[in-house]
Formats: structure tokens, sequence, C-alpha cells
């Protein structure tokens, strides 16, 4: 910057200067060492002004939006969630407590005093004579959410994590200390105390956070702009955006394997893919997915899709694609899209001409495929199934994990407020998804989209996670009700469905049960418990990580692992320290099983290909319903 004369500087340029001064005294203060370069030059001024401008425009924008949604603002949105979350740990944690509070005052002090040491500091942040800062902090607590350099570099960072971190410890210990409740109660306590304190992080905040701070200097405050663009964006779709939402298009780049539509009613379209091999194993397969979601997670892209791998094994596979559901569904139960099942499984052995289909279940349709075999027993017609295929399914809901904790009365109360027209919006089911994991799939995006201003990736597991299905609210009420709360599904006729009563234990049909080990939705512990229930051959395989990247593994991947174990365990325990772990994909397994019953094949021709000369399908895959929002 050239010398000026004092005939040069403006009032305004004064002005600057002053509070430039200004801003560097305090930074000096607040985070000792700090270089001046961080802060912004005089001559940045302007461009700062006018972010801060494009600020207020969308603060007002954003303000109007706000009210519009008054008394209609969506879950991640609703600061009455957190806020009951925050009164429900206060009331049964000895937060108040004035020896709780001693303890934990003199532990926050003796962790600020040995932090700030390290920087040769002491607890007013006066240099301690010739101390010497420490290079690299020995800091006691780690998190990766303070694994960049920046958090530890400076000791105002480096105390206000730490601290965190301390109080973290300490209020997740208290609920393990909390008397007169049992442990149905605790774990709910554990829910709603980490989910506070995951939102209480202060990389949540920009002023406390040192990548925010630095980032908001280099852009000259365009980063803040950028994340509350995408902020005012998410509140008009109602909904947490994880990725481009312009990067993927069902049917262009995902969704993409070649197949028609070959039958459709008022609930789903059935889409068959078209062969690529000469011959096809002689028993169809039919995938019913989850109606909660878009059937494209088997579909996602050629390296991922298990339709594709299914279809290069010699498989005529059938899809399922379900209608989200409208205002014409509400009356939809449970009850119709059993016989939903049954008559694709019906439509399918009537145009390939066999007596039995193969079938996959993945998640609630998984539960539903277990209802549906119960009813088909029951009547007699169990020899239609070949074998039975469940992708993390639960139908004993006694240890349904952490999502038991949005079901009690009061719940069932507000969900039935929500549905006002009849059905469910799937942003609700999204959110409550986001919320069982809120810092991987809330506050990082967050930081990343809203404070730091970065871009969305394109990633098409996120869109997927992203295109929400709205959901019947008959089905939905009734299936939380007598399943998740009241597990009635394992007690023999307890339930009925299509006017036939359903017992679990006549079920004989082969049936090959997949877990994941880190499956948060469909814990492990609660899918191996179909084995107490089904008195048919199972073959469990537990698969490493979670509910999707646990079933959606290919063999080309190289990821993960898998366990087996074909002596008796009563347990997963017992199946685990049993078990044999095999490295990669399940799947080869799974085919290899497919194929042991029934191993005859028939040439890939007549309608085996669909839409071929005499077949006239109704439309190309992946189908009108699957585009429905």
């Amino acid at each position: 910057m050239t010398d000026k004369t004092e005939e040069d500087v403006s009032p305004f340029s004064r002005l600057l200067e002053m509070q430039d001064e200004a801003a560097r005294r305090f930074l000096s203060i607040m985070v000792p060492g700090a270089q001046s370069a961080n802060l912004p030059a005089p001559d940045d001024w302007p461009e700062w002004m006018a972010a801060a401008q494009r600020m207020q425009e969308l603060l007002v924008e954003l303000q109007a939006e706000l009210a519009r949604r008054e008394g209609n603002a969506l879950p991640f949105a609703d600061p009455a969630r957190w806020g009951e979350l925050a009164t429900r740990c206060w009331q049964a944690l000895p937060l108040a407590d004035p020896e709780t509070q001693r303890r934990l005052m003199n532990d926050g002090l003796s962790l600020w005093q040995g932090v700030l040491g390290q920087f040769g500091l002491d607890p007013a942040g006066t240099p301690l004579g010739d101390a010497k800062p420490a290079a690299a902090p020995d800091l006691p607590r780690h998190d990766r959410r303070f694994a960049d350099p920046k958090w530890s570099a400076q000791p105002f960072y480096a105390v206000i994590h730490q601290i965190y971190l301390m109080l973290s410890d300490e209020i997740m210990a208290m609920v393990d200390k909390v008397e007169g409740v049992d442990d149905e109660q605790r774990e709910q306590l554990r829910f709603a105390s980490q989910a506070l304190v995951d939102a209480l992080s202060p990389a949540n905040f920009p002023l406390t956070n040192p990548l925010v701070m630095d980032r908001l200097v280099e852009t000259k405050g365009q980063s803040l702009v950028r994340g509350m663009e995408h902020l005012l964006a998410d509140i008009r779709r109602g909904q947490l955006t994880h990725t481009d939402p312009n990067a993927f298009e069902v049917g262009r780049n995902i969704a993409t394997t070649p197949g028609k539509v070959v039958y459709e009613t008022d609930l789903f379209q059935l889409i068959q893919y078209t062969p690529t091999t000469d011959s096809v194993l002689a028993v169809p397969l039919v995938i019913f997915p989850p109606w909660i979601n878009r059937y494209y997670i088997l579909d996602l892209n050629e390296k991922k899709s298990f339709v594709r791998w299914a279809v290069a094994q010699g498989l005529s596979v059938f899809m399922v694609s379900w209608k989200s559901a409208d205002a014409t569904m509400a009356d939809v139960s449970w009850d119709d899209y059993i016989r939903a099942q049954i008559e694709a499984i019906d439509h399918v052995r009537e145009r390939l001409g066999v007596d039995s289909v193969h079938t996959i279940g993945y998640c609630v349709a998984g539960t539903t495929l277990a209802a549906t075999l119960a009813v088909l027993a029951r009547r007699g017609e169990a020899a239609k199934v070949a074998s039975a295929t469940f992708f993390t399914a639960q139908v004993d809901f006694e240890r349904a994990g952490e999502l038991k904790f949005f079901i009690n009365d009061s719940q069932l109360q507000t969900i039935g407020q929500l549905a006002g027209e009849g059905y469910l919006d799937g942003r609700y089911m999204a959110a409550t998804f986001n919320l069982l994991r809120s810092r991987d799939l809330i506050w990082s995006y967050v930081v990343s989209h809203y404070l730091l201003g970065e871009e969305y990736p394109a990633f098409d597991l996120l869109h997927w996670n992203g295109d929400t299905t709205n959901l019947p609210a008959c089905w939905h009420r009734n299936y939380l009700r007598d399943l998740y709360r009241d597990n009635r599904l394992v007690t023999p006729d307890a339930l009925v469905a299509d006017g036939t009563p359903i017992d679990l234990t006549r079920i004989e049909t082969p049936a090959y049960v997949q877990a994941g080990r880190e499956d948060h939705i469909a814990p492990p512990e609660s899918v191996f418990r179909i084995r107490r229930h089904l008195r048919g051959p199972i073959r469990f395989v537990l698969a490493g990580s979670g509910h999707i990247a646990g079933v959606v593994n290919p063999p080309g991947s190289g990821k993960y692992q898998y366990w087996l174990n074909d002596g008796p365990a009563e347990t997963l325990q017992e199946f685990v320290d049993g078990a044999s772990e095999h490295a990669g994909s399940w799947w080869p397994d799974w085919i290899e099983w497919l194929r042991a019953h029934g191993d005859k094949t028939v040439p890939a021709k007549g309608r085996r290909k669909p839409g071929g000369k005499g077949d006239k399908a109704i439309e190309d895959a992946p189908g009108r319903y699957v585009k429905m929002r």
C-alpha cells in the first residue's frame, strides 16, 4: 500500500483504519499469536460491506420464509424439537446439583490451566515468564470433529473445544448414573443427551470454529453469504441438502439398468430387466424394496447396481417400484402391501409360466415379506415362493434400536396430526433418520454448507437418501403401533392380513438373512431374532458396515467383509464368537446359495426378454412411479 499525505486520507478511510486496529487488539486477546495478515485490510472493506449487505437481504428473506412456515416447520429446522431434547436432559441429569456444578467447575479450571500452560500462558492469558509454548500441544481429549490443526494452534480454540469434550463426557456419564429409570428410559435419555451434546458443539457456531473464521476472512465474507443462500434454499425445500440436487436424474445417470414396466396397479409398477446372458435360471427373482425409499438404491450406477449384477449372474430379475403416497392413498394399510406382494408374485408366475419365484425383501418390505409368507403358508400356497432373502429386515421389534425412541403415544399422536391429507410427507421420515446420526447427517453438513459455504458434492448415494417418498398415514400409524411399539408380529395370530391370521412359525421357506454389523436402523441383534420364529432352513450372514453400505457392496469394490457360522447360535454374540470372517462382498455367497435352491436354466427368450415380439410393455424402466413426488 503506497504512502498517503494527511490530505489524501478521507474520514472514512481513517474510520476503517481505527476499526482494523480495534479488531487486531481484540484478536490478540482472544487468539494470542494470531497473524495480522488474517485480518481484512482497509482496502477490502468495500467487499466486506457488499457481503454484509447481501447477508442483510438474505436475512430478510429468511425471516419472511420462516414467518410463512410458522406452525408448519419441518423437523430439521424446528427449534421446538431441540428444545424438547434440552428439557428432557436438564430434568433428568443432576446438572443443577451444587456439588456436581462445583466438581465440573474445578475440573474445567484444571483443564483450562493445563491447556493454556502448554501455550506458555497462565489462566488469565498472560505469558509465564520464560516458558515456551509447546510446538504441538498434547491435548487430553480427541475427536475427529476437531482433528484439523487449527483447533489446537491457538489457545482460545484449544480451550473451548477441550472444555466442550470434557462436558460431553461428563453429561453422557451422568446418564448411566441416573436413578429410578428402566433400561428403555435410560436409552431414550442417552439418545436425547447425545443429540443435544452434538448440537452444542463449538464446531457448529461461526465464532467458535477457527476453520469458519479463516474461511470468512479468505473469502471476504462470501463464504457466509453462500452458506446463508444454502440455508434459505433448504428451508424452502423443507429438507437438509446433502448433495448437488442437479447432478443426478433418474433414468439418465442413476437407475439405468435396461428393462420394461410390464405391470402396474395404483400402488406399484413391476419392472422386468432385460437379460444379458443367453440362458437364465428357470426360477425368476422378485425384489421388494422398501416404500419408505426409492427402489433405485439397488440400481444406483453400473458399478454399484445389485440389479445389474444379478442380471449378469443369469437371473430373470423383477423389481417392484412403489408409488409415493398422495391423498388418494389415505386408507392404504399393511394389508394392501401384503396383497401387492402376493399380486406381484402371482403375476410373475403367470407371465413366465413358472410354479414359484425367489424373493427379496429389503427393510420394511422384508418385514412385510415375512407376513406375506405367513399368509401364503396359512392358505396352503407356500410353494409359490422357492426362497426368501431378507436385507436388514426385522420381524421381532423387541430390540429395534434407536427408532423406538420415536414410538410412543405422544409421537403417534403427533404423526397423526402431521398427516392431515392422509399421508405423511417423506421429509419427516428423512429428518428422523438424519436425527439418528445427527453428528454425521446434520451437523457436519451444517458446518460444511452453511458455515463454510462449500458447494455440494455429486454423490449418488446421498442423492438417493434425499429423494424422499410419502407414506400412507394409515399404514404408517398401524405399523409403528402394532410392530414397533407392541411387537405383535411375533405373536401367532395376533395380527390379521387380508382376512388371514399371521403366524410366522408356519413359514418353512428357505431363507437367507443379511444384517449389517453397524446398522442403526435395523440393528443386527434385532435382525438375528428372525431365527427364533421361522421354521425353515436359515442362512444368516453378518455383513460389514450398515443399513445401506452393508447391502450395496458389489464384489468389485473390495470393501468390508462378512461373517458366516453354520453352527448353532442362540444369540448374535454366540454367532459372532464362532463365525469365520470372509473378505469383500457377500453377494457371491448369496448367488451360490440361491442356485442351490434350483439351478435349472432356460433360454433367455420369449417373455424372458421384456418388450419383445408380441409382448407389449407399458413403458421403459425406470417407469413413472419412481419419478413421482
